[in-house]
């Protein structure tokens, strides 16, 4: 088969990255795969750098009509069997939009939990044969929203188990971060904006530094909260304990060096930087919001607690923290799921399936 893959998002966050981990899937069975992304966007060279063909198309959002019509042009060109759109700045709609101009059939896959009119969601999804969803929490929205129960199909993200082994590096970790040797290592990874929850998490841990001295939680991501956060920490007192290590395009190089991950999203589609803390046997703590019900499997892998429940979520560090053993269980747990359910076989051999049945008719 000859796909036309669209990711026109800006940065490498992880829909992106499943971009990558399915076109070098499916070039690895035989299939003809290009990326069509903006150039300089966050995908642009990793793809590059795993071998996969890239043709660059500028474009500015879901109001860039000019896109649309490029894509189009390059569509009639490259003459695909199959277009598949992955994110919402531009590819679907727009995506969506020259697939049909084309006469090309076309899918998209749908990441984000957001909600939206049942008539932006029939305008959305329109030119599309089936809507893939990453977790059954995102197809429920759809449901919900309009969408044709036949017209969705559920594939959640996968993730390389092999990459998030263990580290050897935590040594080099502790020392670049300047954490103690002794210290308990409790991580966090995403936008620093509201829907992340970080504010509740920074709560969480206002009893824990009078009894847990020894953790020291580091938050990784950018957003527009990231002054409101560090304010947040100070006033509770833990400017000494929380670190704010902003964006860091080597994270997965440190999912091993973690003691304990948590992930307090009011709203998540699936929860991706989850799946990688769990392939490298690193215990997760979250609320039970969206997608995260599906990622984390509640005390197998790691603990779920109701959102906006600052009491529970410290009730379950603390808990995590204390026992070491409960920790070393979910931990194996986690890993030995991400490795069967949540591979990237698994995740390729379902899109070839669903491919073949949107060509075979």
């Amino acid at each position: 088969m000859k796909i036309l893959h669209v990711e026109t998002g800006r940065h490498l966050y992880g829909g992106p990255q499943q971009v990558i981990y399915l076109m070098s899937a499916l070039q690895a069975r035989g299939h003809d795969c290009t990326l069509v992304c903006p150039p300089g966007s966050g995908v642009d060279s990793p793809a590059r750098a795993q071998s996969i063909p890239v043709r660059n198309l500028f474009c500015a959002g879901d109001l860039d009509l000019p896109f649309a019509y490029r894509l189009t042009q390059y569509i009639n060109e490259s003459k695909p069997d199959l277009v598949h759109c992955h994110s919402r700045r531009g590819a679907d709609i727009l995506g969506g939009l020259a697939a049909s101009f084309a006469d090309v059939p076309a899918i998209v896959s749908r990441r984000v939990d957001n909600t939206e009119t049942r008539l932006t969601a029939a305008l959305r999804y329109r030119p599309f044969r089936k809507i893939i969803a990453i977790s059954e929490a995102i197809a429920n929205i759809l449901r919900d929203r309009g969408v044709e129960g036949d017209r969705i199909e559920v594939i959640r993200s996968a993730v390389d188990a092999d990459r998030f082994q263990k580290q050897n590096n935590r040594a080099a970790f502790r020392a670049e971060f300047g954490i103690p040797d002794d210290a308990f290592v409790i991580a966090a990874a995403g936008q620093l904006i509201p829907r992340k929850g970080h504010r509740y998490l920074l709560q969480a841990f206002e009893d824990s530094r009078y009894t847990h001295p020894e953790f020291r939680l580091i938050i990784f991501g950018e957003g527009y909260l990231h002054n409101q956060l560090r304010a947040q920490a100070a006033a509770l007192g833990l400017g000494d304990l929380v670190q704010f290590a902003g964006f860091r395009d080597d994270l997965d190089d440190y999912f091993g060096c973690f003691d304990l991950f948590v992930h307090p999203a009011l709203a998540e589609g699936l929860g991706v930087v989850t799946l990688k803390a769990q392939a490298a046997g690193v215990p997760v703590i979250g609320f039970a919001a969206g997608g995260l019900v599906e990622a984390v499997e509640h005390n197998k892998t790691g603990l779920l607690v109701p959102p906006e429940d600052v009491a529970a979520l410290g009730d379950a560090i603390v808990t995590l923290i204390d026992d070491d053993a409960l920790r070393e269980r979910f931990g194996a747990a986690a890993r030995e799921r991400m490795q069967k359910q949540f591979s990237i076989d698994t995740m390729a051999d379902k899109h070839v399936r669903l491919y073949e049945s949107v060509l075979n008719g």
